[in-house]
């Protein structure tokens, strides 16, 4: 009877010891945002697939953004990101920023997760994430850095024009031929951009590394059109791509990047989904994108202001004030 007690006993501390190295091994993967721009709404898109993050997968999620000195939202502060050190904690870096000028504590926590390899998603201006014209030992990360556009696949180059911003489509998005089946484009539709499609191929210009096009846009009205110079930009040109780059130790990350992302252009479900997937895709958790993608319903509201800058006339064109950060 002892021996069929302590038996029983070994069998039930076995399995407690298996359940619990099983669960070490799935940690939760922590996902940080890391925000700052002053056009494109980023302090508010970025929080909104946050929460689906967490809602729908049960992640981690950390959204950085510039602040005031009162500790409201700022885009406008283009000298401090507030909360980038939890980047030494992330499993996933989503970098939605423009033209940031961060001092050296600061910085370095983002080139310490660069080395690590670790899996990054970019949005639209991260092609111009930095512009260091106070750090200028870091410009080959700034404004047409080559740096920025190994990492990513492209830095800026130009665009076709803004044409009644917020107002009309843009651009039309179509899936790149031969990719239907990719992961990150279940349950993903064409669909029509307020984004103004973004230069980053054709005519000279290249996407870098293995980028590889998951979709394509075509500028429904272009100022390089009007202007005769298609040949140089053309007036098709990819929107979302996926592409790695490789660590300090030869460890190759996984990139996902896309231009459309403009605040409404978030409230197609098919821009959520490419994000979403996107998302999953770079921190290898393909197996976990239905065939109909990622559920994206909103958790509670997202009603973001248009994009603009802060001299934008209309209060709708410029970031929201007095705005603390909300807690996810």
């Amino acid at each position: 009877m002892k021996a069929l007690l302590l038996f029983a006993l070994t069998g039930l501390f076995a399995a407690s010891m298996a359940i619990t190295a099983q669960a070490a091994d799935e940690k939760v993967p922590h996902v940080v945002f890391v925000t700052g721009d002053e056009e494109y709404r980023s302090e508010e898109s970025m929080p909104m697939l946050a929460k689906i993050l967490k809602r729908d997968y049960g992640f981690k999620v950390t959204v950085c953004y510039s602040l005031a000195e009162d500790g409201t939202i700022d885009p406008d502060n283009l000298r401090s990101i507030t909360g980038i050190e939890a980047l030494d904690d992330a499993d996933l870096m989503v970098l939605f920023t423009r033209f940031r000028d961060l001092p050296d504590e600061q910085f370095n926590h983002f080139l310490n997760y660069v080395k690590t390899g670790k899996p990054i998603v970019g949005f639209r201006t991260a092609t111009h994430a930095f512009k260091f014209d106070n750090n200028k030992k870091h410009s080959a990360w700034g404004w047409r850095g080559e740096k920025i556009a190994q990492l990513l696949g492209q830095n800026w180059i130009t665009h076709h024009g803004h044409f009644g911003d917020g107002h009309q489509f843009l651009t039309d998005i179509t899936i790149a031929p031969g990719e239907k089946q990719h992961p990150i484009l279940r349950g993903v539709k064409p669909f029509q951009a307020y984004s103004w499609l973004y230069h980053v191929q054709g005519g000279g210009d290249k996407l870098r590394g293995d980028a590889q096009p998951l979709m394509i846009g075509r500028a429904l009205i272009s100022g390089h059109e009007k202007a005769g110079k298609t040949d140089r930009y053309p007036l098709t040109n990819p929107v979302a791509w996926t592409k790695t780059y490789e660590g300090d130790d030869g460890v190759r990350g996984r990139v996902f990047f896309s231009t459309a992302a403009h605040p409404f252009d978030f409230k197609d479900e098919s821009a959520r989904k490419l994000s979403i997937n996107g998302m999953l895709w770079a921190l290898g958790m393909e197996d976990r994108i239905p065939a109909e993608g990622a559920n994206v319903e909103f958790v509670g509201e997202y009603d973001p202001n248009n994009s603009g800058y802060g001299n934008k006339p209309n209060p709708k064109d410029r970031f929201k004030p007095n705005r603390k950060p909300e807690e996810i």
